[in-house]
């Protein structure tokens, strides 16, 4: 039964931290994993410091693909959950937060009158004669 909750948990934290890669949010991660990985010792710690930031560059660089990122993660939050159960809290709680994704504001430019605009123009353009 502990088994099946920690690969639950260790299922859901993993998607959640390719998600936080694939939108760019590296330090934030960082501070989660960091976080995560508390109750361990100073090396299960550097590793999976590392790991973010090889798996950061490896899928920026295609390198590797969401699925095997998310196994990876995966079997080593499972692994450390198990020596480490102390820790199901902050990985259960990171499992089962929202991912915030980066949102982009387009906007409009409105140009009004004669003459040139310099630059470029970008958006919609509404010419009144």
């Amino acid at each position: 039964m502990i088994e099946e909750v920690a690969m639950a948990i260790s299922t859901g934290a993993a998607g959640n931290i390719v998600a936080y890669m694939l939108n760019g949010r590296v330090d934030a991660l960082r501070a989660h994993v960091t976080k995560m990985f508390r109750h361990g010792t100073e090396q299960e710690r550097s590793v999976a410091l590392r790991a973010l930031e090889d798996d950061t560059a490896a899928l920026a660089q295609k390198k590797a693909s969401e699925t095997d990122v998310t196994l990876r993660w995966r079997s080593s939050l499972f692994s450390y959950l198990i020596a480490h159960p102390e820790a199901g809290e902050d990985i259960a709680s990171f499992a089962s937060s929202p991912v915030a994704r980066k949102t982009v504001s387009i906007g409009s430019q409105n140009f009004y009158g004669s003459g040139s605009f310099g630059g470029d123009n970008n958006g919609t353009i509404n010419i009144n004669s």
